[in-house]
């Protein structure tokens, strides 16, 4: 974000988005929420188009910012740093990132019926799925930009069957879990 005060009404939009939905948010429970004085989350967003940009910007950011620090560690296979970020972001994802998620898919299915926000949806997307071609080309994978839209896939049913989906009942797989699904499902996509 630009400034501490934009990172600020993007961080209450999401976490008004994660508690009540898109139909709590609106510009003056912002600048309620963040504590600030009547008109301020307007004059950073005019419209709500421009709101639901900034949310959603700030979630890829935060969340792309995470996954995009993952680097191959000397005398460490790169396949085994890939499963140990898989299992880690997708447990934080439903766990301490919880309201990150929420706010996420709310502003994921709203994007379907929004084309403003499906190209920022569709780009912000885009720069996750190269951090993850990059990863699975360190890892051996011949079709690196195919391969990071297939784990994109999977990531994104997991966290969907276990946040908001049937598998909400279950609760959270633990960590453990996700890494041995992820190690089958990264055997198939980097198979010979």
């Amino acid at each position: 974000m630009s400034t501490p005060r934009a990172a600020l009404i993007a961080d209450t939009a999401i976490a008004l988005i994660a508690e009540r939905g898109l139909r709590g948010l609106t510009h003056r429970a912002v600048d309620e929420a963040a504590g600030l004085p009547a008109g301020s989350t307007s004059n950073h967003a005019r419209t709500r188009a421009a709101l639901l940009a900034a949310a959603l910007t700030r979630i890829a950011d935060l969340e792309t910012a995470a996954f995009g620090a993952v680097t191959p560690e000397p005398g460490r296979p790169p396949r085994e740093v890939l499963l140990d970020a898989l299992a880690a972001g997708v447990h934080g994802a439903l766990t301490t990132g919880l309201p990150l998620t929420l706010a996420r898919l709310e502003l994921a299915l709203e994007a379907t019926r929004r084309p403003e926000l499906r190209a920022v949806y569709d780009r912000l997307g885009g720069g996750f799925a190269e951090v993850a071609a990059g990863l699975l080309a360190a890892a051996g994978s011949r079709g690196a930009a195919a391969d990071a839209r297939r784990l994109v896939r999977w990531c994104d049913g997991v966290i969907f069957h276990t946040a908001a989906g049937a598998g909400r009942a279950g609760g959270v797989p633990q960590p453990q879990e996700l890494r041995a699904e992820a190690a089958r499902y990264l055997d198939a996509l980097l198979a010979p």
